[in-house]
């Protein structure tokens, strides 16, 4: 699609910001005002829109992208987004272990479980570990207390827990990318650690490479979509 517009502006709107291309607001992809609760958040939408060139790139609106999936899939079903966060809570794969003894067990031991025992902590929950692939129920309590968690959420927290959670495969590794000590290279290294291991082992394939540097790099910008979407503190469920 050839660019149809020449200026980027921001500009505060009821119920937050939003962005104006040639001073008309943009739409969500579902037809929804494109309303964000942030001036930070706001501005990560502008930069998208002022970086393309003559031809539009779609796939280089990761941060419309959520914005969008907040306004339009998570604001009319919550419920839906919930449920569907919490089986990467009932099948983490941080809870999944090598045997005991091997030494991929043991590096599993040293960047998951500190992250897993965090959020133990964190959230007064308990996880079952397994050794081995075969799945094992994690307890009601647990699984409870993280719907709550997230049902404290706003819409934009929840769509960055999306983007998260399906790049980690782990809802642990997701809530951790959401406080504001989190590393997105130390995270994104525990999330990786199984497909790291092998290529250490085997030996590193371009291709794969430049898919983890990709996968990388939309991980740490939903880091930043959540952290500009809390930075006035604005709830927007």
């Amino acid at each position: 699609m050839k660019r149809f517009y020449k200026d980027v502006g921001v500009a505060e709107v009821t119920g937050g910001w939003h962005v104006a291309l040639d001073r008309r607001g943009v739409k969500s992809q579902g037809g929804r005002a494109q309303v964000v609760p942030s001036r930070a958040l706001a501005d990560l939408l502008a930069a998208e829109w002022a970086a393309q060139g003559d031809e539009i790139d779609p796939a280089a609106f990761v941060y419309r992208d959520m914005a969008d999936f907040a306004l339009d899939v998570i604001g009319p079903d919550r419920d839906a987004t919930i449920e569907a966060l919490l089986r990467f809570a009932e099948g983490d794969t941080l809870c999944y272990r090598a045997d005991a003894g091997e030494p991929l067990q043991d590096r599993q031991l040293e960047l998951w479980e500190p992250v897993l025992k965090a959020a133990e902590a964190r959230y007064d929950v308990h996880f079952e570990r397994i050794d081995g692939i075969m799945a094992r129920p994690q307890p009601a309590a647990t699984l409870a207390r993280l719907r709550a968690v997230l049902a404290a959420k706003d819409n934009f927290a929840l769509s960055a827990l999306n983007t998260l959670a399906s790049l980690s495969a782990s809802l642990t590794v997701a809530l951790a990318a959401l406080e504001p000590e989190a590393n997105a290279e130390a995270l994104w290294a525990v999330a990786n650690l199984e497909e790291d291991w092998q290529a250490n082992l085997w030996g590193k394939d371009w291709e794969a490479e430049q898919k983890r540097a990709q996968r990388a790099a939309t991980f740490a910008q939903a880091m930043a979509f959540a952290r500009a979407a809390s930075d006035q503190g604005a709830d927007r469920r």
